[in-house]
């Protein structure tokens, strides 16, 4: 297994962040690796991530675990699990904070063969949690 994650304290509600995280036009307004997001955010929908990591590729995914102010999961790969991507949003409230982390694992039997050609996402993931924190304490 591959994975990435960012940890990081939002001083905000859950509530507040949730609205952003599912958004899905407003995502390049934060999110500096993001070009676009379409679809609407919501359990069984799918959702296509256009990235400045490639951006000639489209990343689809579907929204596989939908529990407002809690946590997300967005799933995406190839059939039979012969590669898969797991993405994860958690939400922690702390007081009048919150302790959000994104992760990411990557899995399957062709990992070997795809895991060499996934970049190292350590910095997006961080970008990705500064721009959402930036963002939730803004509003």
């Amino acid at each position: 297994m591959l994975s990435y994650e960012a940890t990081t304290t939002i001083n905000t509600r859950p509530e507040a962040i949730w609205n952003i995280l599912t958004d899905a036009p407003n995502y390049p307004n934060w999110d500096p690796n993001m070009i676009r997001l379409e679809g609407v955010i919501a359990k069984g929908n799918q959702v296509k991530a256009f990235t400045k990591l490639d951006p000639n590729r489209v990343f689809p995914a579907t929204v596989t675990v939908f529990e407002p102010n809690k946590h997300m999961t967005w799933s995406g790969g190839m059939p039979f699990g012969l590669f898969k991507g797991v993405r994860t949003f958690d939400l922690v409230p702390e007081g009048d904070q919150t302790k959000f982390t994104l992760r990411e694992e990557f899995s399957g039997p062709l990992l070997p063969l795809f895991g060499r050609t996934i970049p190292d996402l350590t910095q997006t993931f961080e970008d990705f949690v500064a721009g959402l924190k930036s963002q939730a304490e803004q509003s």
